[in-house]
């Protein structure tokens, strides 16, 4: 907002940041020689220090140049689960003035298959388990189709004993390739060979990741090395990281908070990660009280999760200092219980592909709950009549718009979609994200919901995300998610697909859940149908696919 009142702004955070207007390699470079034997990844008890890092991110992009013909700006595909191997090719690729292509593991061969042809990428990195997806794609010299595929095996880097459970994906052993193009992770590294001198700048395109896309097929947001050290730096500013933070990845790498948490902001300031390739509530919490972590990056339902495990008080998790994310607001009976036994408010936030992780935060001495919080460094967000936009008054839900340094330059190859998702104003150039928020008194900022997503209900304006917080007020509760249904009389009308806890299956009734919401929330809004299911679906990253649920309901599904 321009003239956006903060009285709660951190007492520790400049309202301006200064960051390095350097190539995102140039942290590698700097944290290897100031710490080469400081541990900077864990993964199942391996330690990688940063000296063992930056040798290997060397001899991956000397590969690419020398043996894949890889030049300044092209683009190549990086396909794998969280693993020192996805950490390493990330900016194997980086150092030989390519632009990343993160891709979530989930995705099948035609949906990579676009990735492919849409990025231009002639070269990947996948890891084993997916060659039967990407495998498929390997057809040198043909258009729209890889030439090269180096293929990762997360079990060459299980080099120590441990006691933590290994997924079978992880302990898989080296299987033999036999495509032509294809060649094994660790036949690279033993080439050893030599890049030439970095010649790419800030302002020339680092990372592209790719967004889900509301129509259509995925769009991907171009950012360069500027926009993505923003956030880099931005995150461990506002959290007050030091040198002694130890942090989890478990958030996937490929989507750009785990990205930023626990990839490029670890790299710029010198600190330590532990590795979980997946979410696993116990293991999460033996990584705590093993490697003393200090902070963990986890989406709104892996912290549900994580308070519901009846073995927590089993841990010793008294390091634990901060517990941040997002993607969904976070029921108040968890924080509440994040509170009384950790001692800690979830610290929430909000951001985007297009942004490169968050533009909002909540101010770690001060949060709110079920806030995206507050406009970060340097980022100007208001709150907008999606119509007009013109600017609303405070306590006014709107489309929230942002102008801001981490904002990416537009979608790669799409003019008119780039077009589409700007506006200019003052003569700033703002993001227009699509969702909907107000604004409070002391300037954070509340989700309401997606600008596509709202219910009409008989003419009532009914908002998803806040029937869903309703009702996790309800004890029996474990998820929800809100949808639209049609009503022959009503237009659509309001329906709950709903995950109980396990000690109320059997107990509690469909019928019961309606009864309860009609008394505790206005009628137009209160599900007037009620799904109980095992499991919501969820993406790769952990968040419902309200939209998935919804064409299925269309569909009579």
């Amino acid at each position: 907002m321009s003239d956006l009142h903060l009285p709660f702004w951190p007492a520790h955070a400049p309202k301006h940041l200064w960051v390095p207007e350097t190539h995102l390699y140039r942290n590698v470079e700097v944290s290897a020689m100031r710490f080469p034997r400081k541990p900077f990844v864990i993964f199942y008890d391996t330690v990688i220090d940063y000296a063992r890092f930056q040798r290997e991110t060397e001899a991956i992009a000397g590969w690419l140049q020398q043996r894949c013909g890889v030049k300044k700006g092209d683009r190549v595909l990086l396909d794998m689960q969280n693993s020192p191997q996805f950490m390493a090719a990330f900016y194997g690729i980086l150092r030989a003035d390519a632009v990343v292509v993160p891709v979530n593991p989930m995705n099948l061969t035609d949906e990579l298959r676009h990735y492919v042809k849409d990025s231009g990428a002639r070269v990947a990195f996948a890891a084993q388990e997916l060659l039967p997806r990407i495998g498929p794609l390997l057809a040198p010299g043909q258009d729209g189709h890889l030439d090269h595929l180096i293929v990762a095996t997360y079990g060459d880097y299980l080099e120590a004993d441990t006691d933590l459970p290994v997924p079978e994906f992880v302990r898989a052993p080296r299987v033999a390739l036999t495509q032509p193009g294809a060649l094994a992770w660790m036949d690279m590294l033993a080439a050893d060979l030599r890049p030439g001198p970095i010649a790419a700048g800030p302002d020339d395109l680092a990372v592209m990741p790719y967004t889900s896309g509301t129509t259509g097929h995925p769009k991907g947001c171009m950012h360069t090395h500027r926009s993505t050290m923003y956030n880099a730096v931005a995150g461990g500013v506002w959290g007050q990281v030091n040198q002694g933070g130890v942090g989890l990845a478990v958030l996937p790498m490929f989507h750009v908070t785990g990205m930023q948490a626990n990839l490029n902001g670890t790299l710029f300031n010198g600190t330590t990660v532990v590795i979980l390739p997946r979410w696993d509530r116990d293991a999460a919490a033996r990584c705590v009280e093993k490697h003393r972590i200090t902070g963990m990056a986890l989406i709104t339902a892996m912290v549900i999760d994580f308070m519901a495990n009846p073995k927590l008080e089993d841990y010793d998790l008294s390091s634990l200092r901060r517990i941040s994310g997002g993607g969904a607001s976070m029921p108040r009976a968890v924080a509440l219980a994040l509170e009384h036994k950790l001692g800690m408010k979830y610290g929430e936030g909000y951001g985007m592909s297009e942004t490169m992780a968050a533009t909002h935060s909540n101010p770690p001495e001060r949060p709110k709950e079920q806030c995206l919080g507050m406009p970060t460094f340097d980022v100007d967000a208001r709150v907008v009549d999606p119509a007009t936009m013109q600017e609303l008054p405070q306590g006014q839900t709107g489309e929230i718009i942002v102008h801001g340094p981490q904002v990416m330059q537009g979608y790669w190859n799409q003019p008119e979609a780039t077009a589409e998702a700007f506006v200019d104003i003052d003569g700033k150039r703002f993001l227009r994200t699509g969702d909907l928020a107000f604004v409070d008194e002391e300037g954070y900022f509340f989700f309401v919901d997606r600008l596509k997503r709202m219910i009409n209900a008989a003419g009532f304006k009914v908002w998803p995300a806040e029937v869903e917080a309703m009702l996790y007020q309800h004890p029996a509760i474990q998820e929800a998610c809100v949808i639209a249904s049609s009503d022959p009389r009503r237009g659509e009308t309001v329906k709950a697909v709903i995950v109980l806890k396990p000690a109320h299956v059997g107990q509690v009734t469909e019928q019961q859940i309606a009864d309860w919401a009609h008394e505790h929330m206005a009628a137009y809004k209160a599900p007037r149908i009620v799904q109980f299911v095992d499991q919501l679906p969820k993406s790769g990253t952990g968040k419902v696919m309200w939209r998935h649920l919804q064409e299925q309901e269309k569909s009579g599904g």
